[in-house]
């Protein structure tokens, strides 16, 4: 009987995909990829904590050594305990069994089976003897085949094979699996016990809880990153003859403050996700190897040319509208539509000029001080904006049991057309980022906490949208195969 935290033995050869399924399902990017047969000699497990609370382990085991000598011993056992149990305690001392007796431990303790193979190799009859041993020790087992650059020639012949032996099957690709692949893994493990089904269906909710808080941590801290970039402002002594120096130190120290900040959130962003090891070393062709500030930035992420002179045009009239209030309608609405039209042009003559320090940052020489910010462009509010959520979509799809760091196919860029998320937004969602942005700049505390509100929820849905695209970055991945219980 399993105990109220399951446990599940990984099972199967070096290099081919073991230590990557165990990576993915325990989010452990720590978990050692080792192509060298007979590395491993003792089991190691690996908890998955949840608030500090353990809801499931998964336990690296060595590979069979003997599985030939161990079937016959087995299948001439006629004993009354346990088969698995009674070789272990016939083996034990037996040096030439040592790893197999490891390997049979957690087995006889009552874990599950997660068998993985390599489905771009044929089967060999070692295969199935190793399976055979696992369908006569009769705990609750899968079989998973983990199929490496989409090479299925042997696909049929091992699932012909897994569904005489074990409970369930999935076919799985470790090294692209998504958040949502990996949670549809976890839900098969019901299906091959009907007494672990409870348990492991508590241990699916608090992932799906875990994901969640993750996700409002991430919002919570990305609206910082962009409130705190937006809002920044520095007043400097003009000294005569200085201001021009001046203006491009302080613009340089912006740009700087900018991409540390950015680098620090994504950081902050990695560990949430649990990439220890991960590094965000892309090719150079991703959109985010590109500088913060380089003109290839600004041309494939933001807003188009039009939405931003829309955009533009509804901060102008927005701020036409306070004066219109203050002189308390006997303006007959004139402020909010020259400011709309001053709006729309400043934005569209900002479009040409995008990364000089006054077209991004407001500069004003007042009494021989020099003030710089807040950000008077909204282009760099929705630059920074694509690339966080970029960012994201990038950290929640990369397998924790990855590690070809400079391999990776996603994020390219073509020279065409805007490639971010935020150009493809509706209105609604452009009208609450217009709202931040003003109420950030305009420095209203009041209407910036209810749009910073705002804002947080719109990203929460934004995340729930990329962790459901199942055709970003990775390949499709085949679907589980059908239950099969009869040689339980």
């Amino acid at each position: 009987m399993m105990s109220q935290v399951p446990e599940f033995a990984i099972i199967g050869h070096p290099n081919e995909g073991k230590s990557s399924v165990l990576s993915t399902l325990a989010e452990d990017d720590s978990v050692r990829v080792s192509p060298i047969p007979g590395e491993t000699v003792v089991c190691q497990t690996f908890p998955v904590r949840i608030d500090g609370r353990t809801v499931i382990r998964f336990i690296d085991t060595p590979g069979f050594q003997n599985p030939r000598q161990i079937l016959q011993w087995l299948q001439n056992y006629t004993g009354s305990e346990k088969p698995i149990s009674a070789f272990i305690q016939a083996h034990q001392h037996n040096p030439q069994f040592a790893d197999d007796c490891e390997l049979l431990r957690p087995v006889a303790a009552g874990a599950g089976v997660i068998f993985v193979a390599d489905g771009s190799r044929p089967l060999r009859n070692v295969d199935r003897v190793e399976m055979e041993i696992l369908r006569i020790s009769a705990a609750p087992r899968m079989a998973v085949l983990n199929c490496k650059e989409e090479d299925n020639l042997y696909q049929e012949e091992w699932l012909y094979s897994f569904r005489q032996h074990f409970n369930a099957v999935r076919v799985f690709n470790a090294h692209r699996a998504t958040y949502r692949q990996r949670l549809e893994l976890l839900e098969s493990l019901k299906s091959i016990d009907q007494q672990l089904e409870p348990v492991l269906r508590t241990v699916i909710r608090a992932f799906k809880e875990d994901w969640k808080a993750r996700n409002v941590r991430t919002a919570d801290l990305l609206v910082r990153f962009l409130h705190d970039v937006l809002s920044y402002r520095r007043v400097k002594v003009c000294p005569p003859g200085q201001e021009e120096r001046l203006r491009k130190e302080l613009h340089q120290k912006y740009l700087t403050y900018v991409t540390y900040q950015e680098r620090k959130t994504q950081q902050s962003i990695r560990k949430l996700f649990k990439h220890n090891i991960f590094h965000l070393d892309l090719p150079p062709q991703s959109i985010l190897e590109e500088d913060l500030f380089s003109q290839r930035t600004w041309k494939f992420l933001g807003l188009t040319d039009r939405q931003l002179i829309l955009a533009g045009a509804l901060l102008g009239a927005a701020a036409g509208v306070g004066i219109d209030a203050a002189t308390v309608g006997t303006s007959f609405g004139i402020f909010s539509a020259v400011g709309g039209l001053i709006g729309a042009g400043a934005t569209a003559l900002k479009g040409k000029d995008l990364l000089s320090g006054t077209r991004l940052l407001g500069m004003k020489l007042d009494s021989e001080k020099l003030q710089v910010g807040p950000v008077n462009n909204i282009q760099l509010f929705y630059i920074l904006l694509d690339r966080s959520l970029l960012f994201y979509q990038h950290v929640i799809n990369w397998a924790h049991g990855r590690r070809d760091y400079r391999q990776d196919a996603g994020l390219f860029q073509s020279e065409r057309g805007k490639k971010g998320f935020t150009s493809h937004w509706s209105r609604e969602q452009r009208s609450i980022c217009n709202q931040f942005f003003q109420a950030v700049r305009d420095d209203q505390a009041e209407k910036s906490d209810e749009a910073s509100a705002m804002l947080a929820n719109m990203l929460l849905d934004q995340f729930a949208e990329i962790a459901e695209d199942r055709s970003v970055l990775q390949p499709p991945v085949a679907a589980a195969s059908k239950t099969n219980n009869q040689h339980s």
